[in-house]
């Protein structure tokens, strides 16, 4: 068996894995990348980037139609096929010559197979023409990310039912489409497939986007039933058939029986730690793993990391990203011998998992958020004052669409007056988000904000809106 020594070994090679190493590199450490699929992982070819390219075709349709002068121009439907085809570009046809090629030009060495912890700081991996040993003189990175968790619900393996990724790659459209789950996935492929065509039922058993703030989740609920999507709130899923003509049929604990072509998964994630090797330093194969501030595997060693999903802190790619700049960092500077900076927002910790984490959902409407919603903070002890503001009311809304609908809020911790959770659902709010987001990781004091002027009009008015509701 080949042995070969680097700085950093990376175990997975989606985005958070990718940046890890990349840090690394640019620090001027040596790195080895292990990936027994394809390079550049889960974002890239089966969430991401071509769930936001089924969602965006539809959306920009919808944005068409609710402007006089633009709707009279629409003369059709979607074009699912073409639809379809943009999906695939951007999932680059499932081929990853592109992020191979950035590997190289970046000197990050690639091992192609599975990767497994064999004792202090060795990955052995195996492929296609046998195995290596892999030793890191200074850090493992743990990047494997998550996969989509299945219940056991009697039948439900058997019937072959879908998950996120055959949803975000699927080559047709099926005519009825039912979805068990009511969170993130669920409400955006009910989204995606209710546009396309589907006859979508959604099964959401803890309701509608249970993590967002309620008035987010009610206005998702109506838009879906307004597309013509069923949501059944509480909603339990006892039993799945694939009978011998394809169909599915579902059974749910009130004796409701759903019959569709095919059925998504979508109640949650499972850590793909299940064969890395784990049980060989200690640590139980299949588990999340636990992390300190420097994101450094708790009892796995000092040379142990884990970054991304597989940690739990926030299962989302632009924080994995963000965990993976610190990990990188932390792993240079300690090998080094440079000073690391592990306070609160300091260059080496992850400060923003736990009070600034941006995520948009991409519904109709979308849902913008960053920080804590108001059940959270008051949750975490928080002296807070909720501030709503209709956001159809503001000038630019009226003026991006006919019949805008939508509602901000900020939640401000009052003894300190600066705005610790911000929420908006409407149309486009997407790209209002990160106003918030440098708000809440500056603490910008609300007498501060007074003189961040939006401009007019645009929706971004809703900021001295929310303002002048609170107050001075």
């Amino acid at each position: 068996m080949t042995v070969t020594e680097y700085d950093v070994v990376v175990i997975g090679a989606g985005p958070v894995g990718e940046n890890v190493a990349d840090r690394v590199a640019q620090g001027g450490l040596t790195a080895a990348i292990v990936e027994r699929e394809l390079v550049g992982g889960e974002c890239s070819y089966w969430a991401c980037m071509p769930t936001k390219a089924l969602l965006r075709s539809p959306s920009a349709l919808r944005a068409a139609r609710q402007v006089p002068g633009a709707r009279e121009a629409v003369t059709g439907d979607l074009d699912v096929a073409a639809v379809l085809g943009r999906r695939d570009s951007f999932a680059s046809h499932w081929k990853d010559d592109g992020q191979v090629s950035w590997l190289e030009s970046a000197g990050i060495a690639l091992y192609r197979g599975q990767g497994r912890i064999s004792g202090t700081r060795v990955v052995e991996v195996t492929g296609d023409d046998g195995t290596v040993a892999l030793t890191a003189r200074h850090a493992v990175v743990v990047a494997t990310g998550s996969s989509a968790l299945l219940p056991d619900i009697p039948g439900l393996r058997e019937a072959v039912p879908w998950s996120s990724r055959e949803a975000a790659s699927a080559r047709s459209v099926p005519r009825r489409l039912a979805i068990i789950g009511g969170g993130v996935v669920a409400t955006e492929m009910a989204t995606a497939y209710s546009a396309l065509g589907s006859a979508v039922t959604v099964l959401a058993r803890d309701g509608v986007l249970p993590s967002v703030e309620p008035f987010a989740a009610e206005l998702v609920t109506t838009s879906l039933r307004e597309a013509g999507v069923s949501v059944r709130l509480g909603a339990e899923v006892v039993s799945v058939n694939r009978d011998d003509s394809g169909a599915v049929q579902i059974e749910t604990a009130a004796g409701e029986r759903i019959e569709a072509d095919e059925v998504l998964v979508a109640i949650g994630r499972t850590p793909n730690t299940q064969d890395v090797g784990l049980e060989s330093i200690g640590l139980a194969p299949g588990a999340w793993l636990a992390v300190d501030d420097t994101l450094r595997v708790v009892g796995g060693g000092e040379w142990l990391y884990a970054a991304g999903d597989v940690n739990r802190r926030v299962l989302l790619t632009h924080q994995g990203k963000y965990q993976a700049r610190a990990v990188g960092d932390v792993i240079v500077a300690r090998a080094k011998g440079e000073k690391v900076e592990d306070g609160r927002w300091g260059r080496h910790v992850a400060t923003a998992d736990e009070r600034a984490v941006p995520q948009v959902v991409f519904t109709d409407p979308e849902i913008a958020s960053v920080g804590l919603t108001a059940a959270a903070a008051e949750a975490a002890g928080l002296r807070t004052r909720v501030v709503d503001y209709d956001l159809g009311a503001v000038a630019g809304s009226s003026l991006h669409a006919d019949g805008y609908r939508g509602h901000a809020r900020m939640v401000v911790d009052e003894d300190r007056k600066v705005i610790v959770g911000f929420t908006l659902a409407g149309p486009d709010v997407a790209e209002l988000i990160h106003a918030a987001t440098i708000a809440i990781v500056g603490e910008v004091p609300l007498d501060r904000l007074w003189h961040a002027v939006p401009a007019y009009p645009t929706v971004s008015e809703v900021w001295l809106r929310l303002l002048e509701t609170y107050g001075r």
